[in-house]
């Protein structure tokens, strides 16, 4: 009874909220679908924040507390400066005993309502109502009071900081690291009376100064005001360029205006691509899985400026918007991939942005990880080569290739293919480049190389499978612009992965620097923690198919299409062979489980989209449309892995629109089963691609047949030429396989690509 009571309270919460943004299905806009919630409990890692921000914004916040479970705040957020870390500045509200100021208060919260553009909350033991709206580099609250009494407003920094206070004047800055600063800029439409550093007596003044570390600011506000509205603006060049900021964007105090012109700026974003039928809950998934996918990267161009922590410096931005806090490893999978068919200029502007980081940086080392505070240079491989070629490809020509090509080459060729390190190549990396691969330490070997991450290890598989890829992508920037011998170099290069395929067990397998492979692997489990000292993250059965520039020539090496077929299906249905605590204890990120096979990171997912290569599409839309259901869903735990910003629900949007691009660099795109009978995608310049699915429910998942701008199509792909002017892609769908549809034309691989 008590689970179905709870139960029974999520459903009428979630009803409530929708009913709130938008009402009923009929009236409901883009925005009104996106449920900020999804994932907000996590199945181990990190889960999903409630981001309130307007698309692709500095302007971010999401609450700031221990996880979504517990019912304390610990203070109004006031800026977010990474996608997924708390605020470092904060605003708390109080009322009571003067004496009961001090750091570190909490908030007991109820009645929260978060939107991608407001939020609303009610601090029920201080009997407070919360409400904010951002914009791009600026927000406003309103905090009123419901007890009598003197209102308090303290103002919290988690680094390095400072505050000041002059009349209702509130600036400061907090330091992020030692690259970069945030700045802010703040006034209240009431003035305080009382000022100084909380746990000390405030002075009857409105004029304080509160520095150092962790810094705490307390102002008084005259007994019996009831209600406290401040708006502020931020910057990352100063606090002047913060006052300039606010007074650009917001001109008084009142969040409505705010909120709907916010409201606005969502439906243009998600707007972008229209879907008709499907389940409500469907819909649901799919804008929350748009909406995702504008997190990040945000612009932080201030009045045709911005500051660069590459440098140090700050720059005229020559009318084009700089772009920071990407995860590339995680994005150029999909995310990347959306935005060319959806915002080509601002993709555009984003690389623009990494090559001119490249610059600024000195070494022409083109960013894995590039935040507001530098490139925190995570993960492996340099995958921003990928990202690259693909918008390339697709016709993108918004940067000079010639530099691209040169950034992307340094990446590879003079920093090291060491994980999580930035640091000049060494001798691991002249193994590489003499050997073909990166080698593992045998069972008990010391790391004797200096740089190697002690936790991250080699990752030699993850590292080899994915530098390959990474010169696959390269010979194609070079081939591009006539470097032939270089693209030809780079080709060739681009097949180390056979290096370590072990033909006998048909896993790509660790070998030692005397060339042997590691003995008694176990696929599942080995390697450590994450599997770091022979893979990452994930386990064998994952990086079997990290060849995604070369799925011809992986099915080959397997044994054919049947065999490879059978090793998709293996890895499905292969059981754990241990209890999950055991198998978790060694890979927290493999969740998402269907056998070995996980759909909760981003190296797996391309995978359910290889059948199409090996003669079988119908089972592509077999398990395209079973993991959807199973593991992205409308509630709090509905995603299955870390979500990273873009990163994984890229893929979310594009298999319910019923396409994918397993291979960036390839302007090609792997067709699977639409969630939604129709589908409209704005191209820009008025062009539109659409996707007809008739009949498509989710009994009626497979293809019968299929037309692309009016004619046959008898393949399970389609070219990026084909949509990019406009067209249409139009499905039969029924409840049974057509198990001879596109069959006989498998999607392109390095071999036919130019």
């Amino acid at each position: 009874m008590q689970l179905k009571a709870a139960l029974a309270g999520i459903g009428l919460a979630l009803f409530m909220q929708s009913c709130m943004q938008g009402g009923t299905s009929s009236d409901k806009e883009a925005v009104d679908y996106v449920n900020t919630r999804i994932g907000n409990i996590s199945h181990m890692l990190m889960p999903t924040y409630p981001t309130v921000q307007l698309p692709n914004s500095m302007m971010r916040v999401f609450p700031t507390r221990q996880d979504y479970a517990v019912d304390r705040l610990n203070g109004l957020p006031m800026m977010v400066t990474n996608h997924r870390r708390q605020a470092g500045l904060n605003l708390i509200p109080y009322q009571g005993d003067e004496s009961g100021i001090k750091k570190g208060i909490t908030l007991s919260y109820d009645r929260e309502q978060i939107s991608p553009y407001r939020y609303r909350v009610y601090l029920d033991e201080l009997n407070v109502a919360v409400d904010y709206a951002p914009s791009h580099q600026s927000a406003v609250y309103h905090l009123t009071f419901e007890n009598s009494g003197a209102p308090y407003l303290l103002f919290s920094c988690n680094n390095i900081g400072r505050f000041d206070s002059e009349g209702n004047v509130i600036s400061g800055f907090q330091r992020l690291n030692d690259k970069a600063t945030l700045y802010f800029y703040a006034e209240t439409d009431v003035t305080p009376v009382k000022a100084g550093v909380a746990g000390a007596e405030l002075e009857d003044s409105n004029y304080g100064t509160v520095r150092g570390h962790n810094p705490v600011l307390a102002l008084g506000y005259p007994e019996g005001t009831p209600r406290v509205a401040m708006r502020y603006g931020v910057s990352y060049i100063s606090t002047e360029q913060a006052k300039k900021n606010l007074e650009r964007e917001i001109a008084g105090f009142e969040v409505d205006p705010v909120a709907k012109a916010g409201r606005v700026k969502w439906n243009e974003a998600l707007g972008k691509i229209k879907v008709k039928g499907g389940t409500e809950d469907e819909k649901t998934v799919f804008y929350t899985s748009l909406y995702r996918c504008f997190e990040r990267p945000v612009c932080i161009s201030e009045d045709g400026k911005y500051y660069s922590a590459y440098d140090g410096k700050v720059h005229d931005d020559n009318g084009r918007a700089f772009y920071v806090d990407d995860w590339i490893w995680d994005t150029y999978r999909a995310t990347h991939p959306l935005r060319v068919l959806i915002d080509q200029e601002l993709e555009s502007d984003v690389i623009q942005s990494y090559l001119l980081m490249a610059e600024q940086k000195g070494n022409n080392w083109l960013p894995t990880f590039p935040e507001v505070t530098g490139d925190a240079h995570c993960m492996n491989s340099n995958h921003g080569v990928a990202m690259i070629i693909d918008a390339y490809k697709k016709g993108l020509r918004g940067f000079e290739l010639e530099k691209a090509y040169e950034a992307c080459k340094a990446a590879l060729e003079s920093k090291s293919l060491i994980p999580w390190v930035e640091i000049p190549a060494g001798e691991l990396d002249v193994f590489y480049k003499e050997k073909g691969y990166f080698p593992a330490l045998r069972p008990g070997e010391a790391e004797t190389v200096k740089g190697v991450h002690s936790w991250e290890k080699r990752q030699p598989i993850a590292v080899t499978l994915g530098t390959a890829y990474d010169h696959w992508c390269l010979s194609l920037i070079a081939r591009e612009l006539g470097k032939t011998e270089e693209a030809d170099y780079y080709l060739r290069t681009s097949y180390n992965y056979r290096n370590v395929f072990n033909s006998e067990t048909g896993f790509f397998h660790p070998k030692d620097a005397n060339g042997n492979f590691i003995e008694n692997i176990d696929y599942r489990i080995s390697g450590g923690p994450g599997a770091r000292e022979y893979y990452d993250e994930n386990n064998a059965y994952i990086y079997r198919w990290d060849v995604q520039h070369n799925i011809g020539d992986l099915i080959s090496l397997t044994g054919g299409k049947q065999a490879f077929i059978d090793g998709l299906e293996d890895m499905f249905n292969t059981p754990y062979g241990m209890p999950r605590w055991e198998f978790y204890n060694t890979l927290p990120d493999h969740t998402g489980n269907v056998g070995m096979f996980s759909m909760a990171n981003e190296p797996c997912l391309h995978i359910p989209y290889l059948y199409n290569y090996a003669g079988q599409p119908w089972k592509t839309q077999k398990r395209i449309r079973t993991l959807l259901d199973q593991w992205f869903r409308n509630d709090l735990m509905g995603v299955p892995g870390d979500e990273d910003g873009g990163g994984m629900t890229a893929f979310v949007v594009f298999s319910q629109m019923g396409f994918y691009p397993v291979t960036p660099g390839s302007p090609t795109y792997n067709i699977g089963s639409p969630s939604f009978p129709y589908v409209k995608v704005d191209l820009g310049n008025g062009k539109s691609f659409e996707i007809k699915a008739n009949n498509a429910s989710p009994e009626n998942k497979y293809i019968q047949s299929a037309k692309l701008n009016g004619k046959t199509l008898n393949q399970a792909w389609f070219g990026h030429n084909e949509l990019a002017n406009g067209g249409t892609l139009e499905l039969e769908m029924g409840p049974i396989a057509n198990k001879e549809w596109g069959k006989e034309t498998p999607p392109p691989s390095a071999e036919s690509i130019d």
